[in-house]
């Protein structure tokens, strides 16, 4: 593979892993992230927008603080946090004016991304802050999310900047240089990939566990972001940021795997749908409902089959096929407590059964993003 030219690409977000920019030892790694810092620049001069979403607050807060290695209880990581939140910023801040560049912190949460209007009052502050030339410096806020309501990992946050700020590539720096068929540390003969035409079934196998104390990710995480940032048309890159300099080291042909990105990214709302990271509930539904979704349609409650879980009218849902592999997402059009009422019934029944004329769809087709074109892409191009 030619080494990426991250110059093309109009708006790079990326996610720099807390190992990467602190020492369990001696805290912040000041070269290197000065380093990074002048890699930010070199892009920005060359006309492109950069965003940052920098792991690292509570592994600079614990190294403040003197916690002991190992887990932390929650209320550790939420103090260790709110210490190196500051230093972060601070950090980031010194490093960039180097280059007379002004950084900004946006301080995220689950629901800023999960809920419509907060997600859309978050992409408008990013967005000023682009347009008026800042570095937006982005990170889980970590001193009031709950493991209830938290990412637990900020690949899939970096996932859900892009998507929401319209990147078009998303590199996800941490200490390994990309996807092998299996985890290399545990088996000597997998084997690297250096470009995934898609993420398939047997891609998201491959997926590894976290190898790092300082990180909550591993390679699992990366293919999830992978999925959201991907299929709304931006590309993805997993690289080492173990050089100094790592955006420089991949332009020149340090090893990396490239994602590519969906031939047919999909509209800002459902952009919003697809990376919605937990659905309220699911509808299992039928070979025949898949086949309909395949060609466009909305799902009809004849097609469900069985609906799972708690959720209100206009939650996200899982649409799930028969195979139990999730085929599409999008809102619901009835509560769970309605939606089990008309499971299985003709359209023209809903009515009857709910005393007013609902709509005719469990998901209309405007309100879901569906994976299987995609699939079927996927199987076309593997017997081609």
């Amino acid at each position: 593979m030619a080494a990426p030219s991250l110059a093309r690409y109009k708006r790079i977000v990326i996610k720099i892993g807390s190992a990467l920019l602190v020492d369990r030892g001696s805290g912040l790694k000041q070269a290197w992230l000065d380093a990074m810092c002048a890699d930010i620049a070199g892009l920005k001069a060359k006309g492109v927008d950069v965003l940052v979403v920098s792991s690292g607050a509570i592994a600079m807060g614990r190294t403040v603080l003197d916690l002991p290695s190992g887990a932390l209880k929650l209320e550790e990581s939420q103090a260790a946090a709110a210490v190196g939140q500051i230093a972060l910023a601070r950090a980031w801040t010194h490093s960039l004016s180097h280059d007379n560049i002004v950084a900004g912190q946006i301080l995220l949460t689950l629901g800023d991304t999960e809920e419509r209007r907060r997600y859309l009052n978050a992409r408008a502050t990013i967005n000023q802050l682009l347009k008026l030339g800042a570095v937006p410096i982005i990170n889980e806020n970590d001193t009031v999310a709950t493991t209830e309501i938290r990412y637990g990992d900020n690949d899939r946050l970096a996932a859900r900047v892009a998507t929401m700020t319209g990147a078009d590539l998303l590199v996800l720096l941490s200490d390994i240089d990309g996807l092998y068929t299996a985890p290399p540390h545990l088996d000597p003969e997998a084997r690297f990939l250096d470009t995934i035409a898609a993420i398939t079934p047997e891609i998201e196998a491959m997926a590894g566990g976290a190898a790092s104390e300082l990180s909550r990710g591993g390679m699992r995480t990366k293919i999830d972001a992978g999925k959201i940032a991907t299929g709304a048309g931006c590309a993805m890159i997993i690289a080492s940021g173990k050089p100094e300099h790592p955006l420089r080291a991949i332009e020149d042909g340090a090893r990396c795997s490239l994602f590519a990105a969906s031939g047919t990214p999909v509209t800002a709302r459902k952009t919003w749908i697809a990376g919605q990271l937990q659905p309220a509930g699911s509808l299992h539904v039928d070979a025949g409902a898949v086949t309909a979704l395949a060609t466009g349609k909305s799902l009809l409650p004849a097609g469900v089959r069985s609906v799972v879980g708690q959720f209100e009218r206009g939650d996200t849902v899982a649409i799930i096929g028969p195979e139990g592999r999730e085929i599409a997402r999008g809102l619901a059009s009835y509560d769970a407590v309605e939606a089990r009422q008309i499971t299985g019934r003709k359209s023209g029944e809903i009515e009857a059964i709910l005393g007013y004329a609902g709509r005719a769809a469990m998901v209309h087709r405007d309100d879901m993003v569906t994976t299987i074109l995609r699939v079927q892409e996927e199987k076309d191009a593997t017997h081609a």
